[in-house]
């Protein structure tokens, strides 16, 4: 194994995951003040366009690290907008 290689587990470790403690916080305080749906839906389609260059690549560990961040980056969202809706009625 290289040096590179544990780096770059790290990496998509933190990336991956990176949505979860915001989903933990909107689940738990159910709302969505400090939280940007702009920025949400910008790495949303950064970590969509990261998976069709995996698949490009045919680079599994690309493909699946960025699959799963898009869905928490996809769940993220759509709690931001269910709390969001909820407090504007």
């Amino acid at each position: 194994m290289s040096f590179a290689t544990p780096i770059g587990i790290v990496a998509a470790l933190l990336t991956t995951f990176g949505f979860v403690p915001q989903i933990i916080k909107l689940l738990k305080t159910r709302k969505t003040d400090g939280v940007s749906a702009i920025m949400v839906v910008q790495i949303a389609a950064g970590l969509l366009l990261w998976v069709i260059y995996g698949i490009l690549r045919n680079d599994s560990i690309i493909i699946i690290a960025n699959t799963i961040g898009f869905l928490l980056a996809i769940a993220t969202l759509m709690l931001y907008l269910i709390f969001k809706n909820r407090s504007t009625n």
